[in-house]
């Protein structure tokens, strides 16, 4: 029977082609990414490995992550391999993920275990047109327990009393990843910490379930204030009361019981968290449907808010985020940042994110400068937008050439914020390539057919141009002149303003 870490299961990308492998494998040299074919499980299976790594050997500081950054397979499959009786997917005894007592009932479709599969009530009203119905009659063993792991990791809501996920339904997940192999991704991201038990694995004990009068789990049940926000059941968390139903030739059916375990207080090392207040609980944050691009950094990337809301702690990103930025572990300056999740709508989903973001380690002033940047291009598509009503409609046209604007500013962003992070400062430069877009985006919508306007409708388009250069050359108390001291840019001074000063 199928043991997760004794077992090869695992699909590779390698440098020649692409293998199976089982966990201790990652260490080897030329293997490079996950290959699943949906990307929620490759992220998904990211997660697992960081989790197994921090189980069994995590470094436990930044001296020792570096003493052990070159890889070790036959280390790596020494220590993971005092877990394997946790990790066996079918069997009598404890099951991976699995709830501990033998779940009774009629087995649900194995189409369950995928979140955009459409659920019962989904297909009674015949609501699935951005899920799915019956896919899969039978997965086979690595295919049920990948679906499993992303499951229980991202679980959305479903229905009454089967919880979400630790961080929610649909979590954004921010994992560094350096570029080089998978052992490199996966030790960059692994939390400073000490071997864990096999008890503190929650399926190796009765569940522990969240029925009305029965509180939430916290980490350490909340007995010890000093304790992190995480244990190793951060990774392996259990919301959802499952037992697989198959055998050696794949899996056919789950049981599904309601009231798994209910996380609370829990903060993910790999997923940026907010507060609404200073002192309330941390909620974790979650995608939008979209692409990501720089204009959604703000409280992922970088810290967001005001200096004075950042002491206080109403942001934190991701805590591994802050121990390579921070802490500069030793990977160089320059790594890319995968930004992935699920974004849903209650329990229906709408979109898988999958994006590779430039990162840098950045001085105090810099990272304070990119966001200013960031804030000086939501002031410009705010105000092409505003412009844009004299040409369409508030709605999805409008919104759309907003999104546009961010998508064509792109490249020039990244290349800026590459400058800032050594010391740059080109704000000129970035306000003349936000002003161009914006005026070129107007001018494309407004130029075709203008002759064959109505003069009031002409006048209305002139005019919205008009003061929409006027702001993106700094005048305006509101608009061009806040623009240009979000940029640390001299405010130009009017005519009227250069008759008084020649006075």
């Amino acid at each position: 029977m199928l043991n997760l870490i004794t077992d090869p299961w695992i699909p590779v990308k390698c440098k020649e082609g692409r293998r199976v492998i089982a966990p201790w494998q990652i260490a080897e040299s030329d293997v490079l990414f996950p290959d699943w074919p949906r990307p929620d499980f490759n992220v998904a299976c990211l997660e697992l490995l960081i989790g197994l790594v921090y189980m069994a050997t995590p470094p436990s500081d930044k001296k020792d992550w570096k003493a052990r950054t070159k890889p070790d397979p036959e280390g790596l499959k020494t220590a993971l391999e005092a877990y394997a009786p946790a990790f066996f997917l079918m069997g009598d005894g404890p099951r991976f993920l699995q709830d501990y007592d033998k779940l009774d009932g009629a087995p649900n479709p194995v189409d369950m275990l995928f979140i955009d599969s459409a659920g019962g009530q989904t297909m009674r009203k015949n609501l699935d047109l951005m899920v799915h119905r019956h896919r899969y009659k039978c997965l086979t063993l690595p295919e049920a327990a990948m679906a499993l792991y992303t499951l229980q990791d991202f679980a959305p809501a479903g229905g009454a009393g089967n919880r979400t996920s630790m961080r929610g339904g649909g979590p954004l997940v921010t994992i560094l990843d350096p570029g080089k192999t998978l052992w490199d991704l996966v030790w960059l991201n692994v939390p400073f910490g000490q071997p864990s038990m096999m008890k503190d694995l929650p399926w190796m004990r009765p569940t522990r379930t969240s029925e009305k009068g029965k509180g939430p789990v916290r980490p350490n049940d909340g007995k010890d204030e000093k304790a992190p926000p995480f244990t190793v059941e951060a990774f392996f968390g259990m919301p959802r009361r499952l037992r697989l139903v198959g055998d050696e030739q794949g899996i056919t059916g789950v049981i599904q019981k309601p009231y798994g375990t209910n996380y609370e207080g829990w903060q993910h090392p790999l997923s940026p968290y907010y507060r609404m207040k200073s002192g309330e609980m941390p909620l974790p944050r979650h995608p939008r449907a979209g692409r990501f691009g720089y204009r959604n950094w703000l409280g992922v990337l970088i810290v967001g808010k005001p200096s004075r809301e950042d002491e206080e702690g109403l942001e934190h990103r991701a805590l591994i985020l802050q121990e390579w930025d921070g802490m500069d572990r030793p990977t160089g300056k320059q790594v890319s940042v995968i930004v992935a999740g699920w974004a849903m709508s209650n329990m229906s989903p709408l979109d898988f994110i999958f994006s590779r973001q430039p990162m840098q380690i950045c001085s105090a002033e810099a990272v304070r400068r990119v966001k200013r940047f960031i804030e000086a291009a939501e002031m410009v598509a705010s105000m092409l937008h505003q412009a844009l009503a004299s040409l369409l409609d508030k709605g999805e046209a409008r919104d759309a050439q907003r999104e546009e604007f961010y998508l064509k500013t792109e490249p020039a962003f990244y290349e800026h914020f590459r400058d800032i992070a050594e010391g740059g400062n080109p704000a000129e430069a970035w306000l003349g390539e936000m002003r161009d877009q914006a005026l070129s985006q107007f001018d494309v919508l407004a130029k075709p057919g203008l002759s064959e306007r109505g003069m009031k409708e002409m006048k209305a388009i002139a005019e919205a141009r008009k003061f929409l250069s006027i702001a993106l050359h700094g005048h305006g108390k509101k608009t061009g002149a806040s623009l240009f001291q979000k940029l640390g840019l001299p405010v130009p001074t009017t005519k009227a303003q250069k008759k008084g000063q020649a006075a």
